[in-house]
């Protein structure tokens, strides 16, 4: 074995030239399934440190259109209209059954430790001249105990304020940049529609999956209700709880209530989803992994052109050495020698090509958190050890696929033939 493995290295470093453009598919098929692999996991740490900033242990409970009322609506629509302006009306009639008196039931449960409501609107906000078209979001003060962003100045709004429709606001950060620049704006009155409401806070910049709060403005839930918009319901609910391993039971008792207070008999015209922790990031790995299945199934496909291009070059040193294989075997060298010899040559080739491709990959991937990093988010350098492994693996078995076929042809050839072709 020693001996096949010094005659492969000899004929790798023979042409150092051509053995790195050889190896430069492989490098690049390695280093892509890398890259993809470590950012995915780097994604991962970055949507965990999202969850754990909005609460780990909580629920959210999210409006719906009945699955009962879309079917009975296509139904509806296929059979008399084709027009699609009109089924896209359908679709946009509110759900205005999510009320305060559900969030305040859902707070009785055992294990609910507190919850809130929210509603969102739209208007003109404006100081000094200074205008911007911004989301409003209400919610009552029961949201400061439950979410875990951090006001940079100023204070939240009490429960009073918010059943006594007051007027105060607290801005988002790039909100009160874009508004005040450096100046303070705590006690400022700012114009939201027709109304002057008093700045009492400024939070600090959230980011990542927080980003749009960074440009919103948040108010209390019943001054968004009755003075903006009009209406008595909400979009959403959020859900904490004391035992988050008891989530999928609260979750059942949650849908109790709701089906209860909204005279629903049939889960099938439930008007409300309720959805756990675990189930959203269920569902945000499922589409990552397809995602990432995805991107290494075309890194894949490099690597099955770097195998080609290794093949072609094991054909062309076989060429090359013809004349040595015919000596090699006219001494008394066996088929298998030769066929081993060739081989390692191709697996040491794939394999040098795939350690190089994971030092660039994981070089890459670190520059990726580095530059997540710098726009503050919570974003980890990571290469999972199985995928360094499987790069290996791949490498390899690409070196072995691809170099039979060079090295059983070398191992085939008369040595009398081709030491006279030679």
């Amino acid at each position: 074995m020693k001996s096949y493995l010094l005659q492969a290295i000899r004929g790798i470093t023979h042409n150092k030239s051509r053995t790195i453009l050889t190896m430069l598919g492989i490098v690049i098929g390695i280093g892509t399934v890398v890259l993809v692999l470590g950012t995915g996991e780097g994604f991962k740490s970055y949507i965990n440190a999202q969850v754990e900033l909005f609460g780990s242990n909580t629920l959210s409970i999210e409006t719906v259109i009945p699955a009962s009322t879309k079917t009975r609506n296509a139904n509806q629509n296929a059979d008399t209209s084709p027009n699609l302006e009109n089924n896209a009306g359908n679709n946009a009639v509110p759900i205005t059954t999510l009320k305060n008196r559900d969030i305040e039931d859902i707070k009785n449960i055992q294990n609910v430790k507190n919850a809130y409501g929210a509603a969102i609107g739209q208007d003109i906000v404006s100081y000094r001249g200074t205008s911007k078209n911004l989301f409003i979001f209400g919610a009552d003060a029961s949201r400061f105990d439950i979410d875990k962003g951090t006001l940079l100045s100023g204070r939240p709004y009490t429960q009073e304020e918010n059943r006594a429709l007051a007027q105060v606001a607290i801005l988002g950060h790039n909100v009160a940049v874009d508004l005040f620049g450096e100046n303070d704006p705590l006690g400022r009155l700012i114009r939201v529609g027709n109304y002057n409401l008093e700045v009492i806070g400024v939070y600090e910049p959230r980011g990542g999956l927080g980003a749009n709060d960074d440009n919103q403005i948040f108010i209390p839930l019943t001054t968004l209700q009755k003075k903006f918009l009009g209406i008595d319901y909400l979009f959403y609910g959020i859900v904490e709880l004391y035992d988050g391993n008891k989530a999928d039971e609260t979750a059942l008792d949650v849908e109790d209530i709701l089906r209860r207070n909204h005279d629903i008999t049939d889960p099938s015209k439930d008007d409300f989803s309720v959805n756990t922790q675990a189930q959203n990031l269920s569902t945000f790995n499922t589409i990552l992994n397809a995602v990432t299945f995805l991107l290494i199934a075309i890194a894949l496909i490099s690597l099955v052109v770097g195998g080609v291009g290794v093949m072609n070059i094991m054909y062309v040193v076989v060429t090359e050495r013809i004349g040595e294989i015919g000596l090699k075997k006219a001494l008394g060298a066996r088929n298998n020698d030769i066929l081993f010899e060739f081989l390692i040559e191709a697996v040491i080739l794939t394999l040098l090509g795939g350690i190089v491709g994971i030092i660039a990959g994981s070089g890459l991937t670190y520059l990726v958190a580095k530059l997540a990093q710098s726009f503050n988010f919570e974003w980890s350098f990571v290469v999972p050890l199985y995928g360094i492994i499987l790069s290996v693996s791949v490498s390899m078995l690409t070196g072995i696929i691809f170099g039979v076929f060079p090295a059983i042809n070398a191992s085939k050839l008369n040595p009398i033939e081709a030491l006279n072709k030679e």
